[in-house]
């Protein structure tokens, strides 16, 4: 079981650089980590934007929709790790928090993107 949603985590993960690639969003880094945090995505928009994305990626919405599953804590980590990685490549720009919640259909992902989900 723990295999099929591993799959299911990757397959989100590529759409989701998909889409935002589609969108105009360069694709930095993928699974950035730093210490116990993890940044799925971090995309750029022109020299001006650097995005940190969240993806949560669920087989159906039995269990609530995925971006409900993004607690406070992951939310903590998150901007730890974000810290880290503008101090790294000495960002000079603006951020932004973004939440990818994709759900997996008969012919794929519905994706929903909530840009500035949390600060």
């Amino acid at each position: 079981m723990a295999h099929l949603a591993h799959q299911l985590g990757q397959a989100g993960e590529a759409a989701a650089a998909a889409f935002l690639t589609s969108l105009g969003y360069v694709v930095v880094r993928q699974s950035y980590r730093y210490r116990r945090a993890e940044v799925d995505l971090i995309v750029q928009r022109g020299r001006e934007l650097l995005v940190f994305v969240e993806v949560k990626t669920r087989s159906s919405t039995q269990y609530g929709f995925p971006e409900e599953f993004v607690t406070e804590r992951k939310r903590q980590l998150f901007r730890m790790a974000a810290e880290q990685y503008q101090h790294e490549v000495n960002w000079p720009g603006d951020i932004r928090f973004d939440i990818l919640a994709l759900s997996q259909t008969s012919t794929g992902f519905r994706v929903e993107h909530f840009e500035d989900a949390f600060y």
